[in-house]
C-alpha cells in the first residue's frame, strides 16, 4: 500500500475508534481490539497472522504494566481500608494549620494520588473536605478544587497510574527518569493550580440542594442559600450526567479507623517504591556494570519489583502488625483488582494497536506526516494527547493511542532517555487537560461539590487544561537543558 492509502485506513481506524467510544458507548478496550483487527485486515496483514499480531501487541505491553497497576492497586487498597488516607489528610491539615487547610488538602491529594486511582482518592478525600467545609462555614469549592486537581494531574503524569506506565512502556520511556522529572514537575504544576484555584474560588459559585444540604444542613450555610435554585439545578444537569456516573461519597466505616496508621507510616510505604525505583535508575546511569550493588539496585528498582516490596511492606505494617488476619489481608489486597482489571485491558489493547501500526507500516506513514509539520517532539506529543483526551474524555485512552501512533517518529531519532521521559510528560500534560462533560472524572467531581454544567466547565475544565499547559511548559523547559 502506498503511504497516502495506509494514512487514509488510519485516519478511519482513528475516526471509527472516536465514534464508537463517543456515540456508541462501546467499551474502550472492545473498540480498540476491533479497531486493531480491523485496520491489520485492511492494511493488509494476512488473516494467518492476524491472532499472533494481537496476541504479541497484547503480551508484550501487558508484560510490562500489568503487574504494576496491579500491585499500585493492592497498596492504595490498603492504605485506604486501613484508615491511611484519612490519617494522612488530617495530619496534613494539623501540620499546615486552618488557615492553610486547602493547600494542606492539596497535599493529601498529591500524596495519596500516587497509589490511589483518581477516582478512589476522590472518594476518600471528599468527605473530609465536606468536614472542613462544613466546620469553617466556607465554600466547598475552596477545598475541593485544588484537591481535586492535584489527584488529577498525578493520575495523568505519574506511575504506577495507567496511562503513564502505558506510555512509557510503549515509547521506551525509563521510568525511573519520567518519576525523577515528574515528581518536581508535578509538585509544580499542583502548586500553580492551587494558587489559580485560590483565585478562581473567590467567588462563590452555587451548589445543588442536595450537596448543599450533605455538607452544611437543610438551612445554614455559607451565605450564598441553598433555595430553590439550587434544587432545579440539581435536576436538571443529573438527566445529563453519563449512566453509571459517581453522585455521591461512598458511605461507610474505614477499617482501623479508631487505630489509624501515623502519618509518617502511610508516607514511608509511599515514597519507598519512589525512591528504589529511582535509586535503581542511579545505580544504573552511575554505577560501574558489573559492581555488586548495581545489580543489587538494578533489582530493587525494576518498577515490579519495588511495588512487590512495598505492597508486602504495607500488609505487614498497616495490616498484620495491627491485627489483620492473613485471610482478610488477602482479601483487602484481592478486592483491589476489580477496579483495576478493565484498566489494564484498555492499556493491553492499546498495546495491539500500536503493534498493528507498526506491522502494517502505518506507524512509518504516520511518522513521515509528523516529521514533515516541523513541530518539536514534546509539541507534538502534547498536542496529539490533547486533542484525543478533549475529543473523547479518558486520560488512559489518549495516552496510549498517542504513544502508539509517535513512537515511529520517536525510533528515527537518537533521544537520550531523559529526553524520552520528557516525552512522556509532556503526553501527561496532554492527557491532563481539557476535562470536560465527556469526562466520567469531569461528572464525579461536579456532582461530587454540586457544581451545575456550565460552573465545572468554568473551573474544573478551566483549571485542569492551565494546569496541562504548564506542564507542557516545564516540560519544554527541562528539555533545553537534558
Amino acid at each position: 500500500m502506498s503511504h497516502g492509502a495506509l494514512l487514509t485506513v488510519a485516519a478511519v481506524g482513528v475516526a471509527l475508534l472516536l465514534l464508537m467510544i463517543i456515540k456508541a458507548k462501546i467499551q474502550p478496550f472492545v473498540a480498540l481490539v476491533v479497531v486493531s483487527i480491523g485496520v491489520a485486515l485492511t492494511a493488509g496483514v494476512p488473516a494467518a497472522e492476524l491472532v499472533a499480531t494481537i496476541e504479541e501487541g497484547m503480551g508484550s505491553t501487558l508484560g510490562h504494566i500489568a503487574t504494576i497497576i496491579a500491585l499500585g492497586a493492592m497498596i492504595g487498597r490498603i492504605i485506604e481500608l486501613s484508615g491511611g488516607a484519612a490519617s494522612l489528610a488530617h495530619s496534613l491539615m494539623d501540620r499546615f494549620g486552618e488557615r492553610r487547610t486547602p493547600l494542606a488538602l492539596t497535599a493529601a491529594g498529591f500524596l495519596l494520588g500516587i497509589p490511589v486511582f483518581f477516582e478512589v482518592g476522590l472518594i476518600i478525600l471528599m468527605p473530609i473536605a465536606y468536614g472542613v467545609a462544613r466546620a469553617s462555614r466556607k465554600p466547598l469549592l475552596v477545598y475541593a478544587l485544588p484537591m481535586g486537581a492535584a489527584m488529577l494531574t498525578v493520575h495523568a503524569f505519574l506511575p504506577p497510574h495507567p496511562g503513564a506506565v502505558a506510555a512509557a512502556t510503549t515509547i521506551g520511556a525509563d521510568q525511573g527518569w519520567v518519576l525523577l522529572f515528574g515528581i518536581p514537575v508535578t509538585a509544580v504544576v499542583i502548586l500553580l493550580g492551587y494558587l489559580l484555584a485560590k483565585r478562581m474560588t473567590r467567588r462563590e459559585y452555587p451548589m445543588t440542594a442536595d450537596v448543599y444540604a450533605k455538607v452544611f444542613g437543610e438551612g445554614g450555610g455559607s451565605g450564598d442559600g441553598a433555595g430553590s435554585e439550587h434544587g432545579s439545578g440539581a435536576g436538571a444537569d443529573s438527566e445529563r450526567a453519563p449512566k453509571g456516573a459517581v453522585v455521591g461519597p461512598v458511605e461507610g466505616a474505614v477499617e482501623g479507623a479508631e487505630n489509624p496508621p501515623s502519618f509518617g507510616m502511610v508516607v514511608s510505604l509511599i515514597v519507598t517504591p519512589i525512591v528504589l525505583i529511582l535509586l535503581g535508575t542511579i545505580g544504573t546511569n552511575f554505577l560501574s556494570e558489573g559492581s555488586t550493588l548495581r545489580a543489587v539496585l538494578t533489582v530493587l528498582g525494576a518498577p515490579m519489583v519495588a511495588l512487590l516490596v512495598a505492597a508486602a511492606l504495607a500488609a505487614y505494617f498497616l495490616g498484620a502488625r495491627r491485627g489483620w488476619s492473613s485471610a482478610r489481608i488477602s482479601e483487602v489486597m484481592g478486592s483491589a483488582l476489580p477496579g483495576v482489571a478493565m484498566v489494564i485491558l484498555v492499556a493491553g489493547a492499546g498495546g495491539v494497536f500500536g503493534k498493528v501500526l507498526v506491522k502494517t507500516g502505518i506507524g512509518d506513514a504516520v511518522a513521515d506526516v509528523l516529521d514533515r509539520t516541523g513541530l518539536p517532539l514534546l509539541a507534538l506529543a502534547f498536542a496529539m494527547t490533547m486533542l484525543l483526551r478533549a475529543v473523547q474524555g479518558s486520560t488512559t485512552v489518549a495516552l496510549v493511542t498517542t504513544a502508539g501512533l509517535i513512537t515511529p517518529l520517536l525510533q528515527r531519532t537518537d533521544l537520550s532517555p531523559q529526553q524520552l521521559a520528557l516525552v512522556c510528560l509532556a503526553m501527561g500534560a496532554g492527557g491532563l487537560s481539557v476535562s470536560h462533560i465527556n469526562d466520567a472524572g469531569y461528572w464525579m467531581f461536579t456532582r461530587l461539590v454540586g457544581l451545575e454544567v456550565g460552573d465545572g466547565l468554568r473551573t474544573w475544565t478551566v483549571l485542569t487544561t492551565a494546569m496541562g499547559v504548564a506542564g507542557f511548559l516545564l516540560t519544554s523547559l527541562l528539555w533545553l537543558v537534558v
